[in-house]
């Protein structure tokens, strides 16, 4: 249990909402499209979080360094950029977790290494992200997690001490970031990594296996 906590920032693909199935059939267009068989969705969901990087991997064994990543990623950014909302969905139990955070009064916020250009769109169309008190992308600022500097831009426009801050997410960089931002860390092992990591191995303060399993971690602040 976490004591004097006074706001809550999550990571957002894996954590706050399942985009696996979006961000697969953007990655999946691209096979289609030059006569490769689909892929289920069971081939792209454990590396979702890891967005273009690692749906190109997926689709195509295609590293970052490969001559023509740049292009494929353009591509697949345009995909998901037409779709990114047909069937993303919050995981089951965030709203009722972002509704006791509110009627708490703590604030609540989103630190995501998903650029603006499909950050902000996507929490605007999500009316339950409607309460966050900020929302910081990956190019938000000059560097994205596992760099701190994310999260300390999160609190410091909540204009909260970071030694004060819970950052969730479902992802070891999360949980560096978390940790050397000076804030608790709390590893969602619902998301896209953590039945298939040693989450243990993370160094994350606390783990939960289910949104709603944040709240009783608060009961020092709540």
């Amino acid at each position: 249990m976490f004591q004097d906590i006074r706001a809550v920032l999550f990571d957002l693909d894996g954590t706050l909402i399942d985009s696996a199935p979006d961000l697969g059939a953007a990655a999946d267009k691209m096979r289609t499209d030059r006569g490769l068989p689909p892929l289920p969705l069971a081939a792209y969901r454990p590396m979702a979080g890891a967005g273009a990087r690692g749906m190109l991997d997926i689709a195509f064994g295609m590293a970052p360094d490969h001559a023509e990543f740049a292009l494929y990623r353009e591509e697949f950014f345009a995909n998901y950029e037409s779709r990114m909302t047909q069937h993303t969905r919050i995981f089951a139990g965030v709203a009722e977790l972002l509704a006791q955070l509110q009627a708490q009064q703590l604030p609540w916020g989103v630190v995501t290494n998903k650029s603006a250009r499909f950050t902000d769109p996507l929490v605007r169309a999500i009316p339950t992200f409607a309460s966050a008190m900020t929302v910081i992308s990956g190019d938000t600022t000059p560097h994205a997690k596992p760099h701190p500097a994310p999260l300390l831009e999160a609190a410091q426009r909540l204009g909260i001490a970071p030694a004060h801050c819970i950052y969730v997410g479902d992802d070891e960089r999360d949980i560096v970031a978390g940790r050397a931002a000076g804030m608790a860390t709390v590893a969602a092992t619902y998301g896209y990594l953590g039945a298939q990591s040693d989450v243990a191995a993370w160094g994350a303060h606390s783990v939960i296996d289910a949104p709603l399993a944040l709240l009783p971690l608060l009961g020092g602040t709540l």
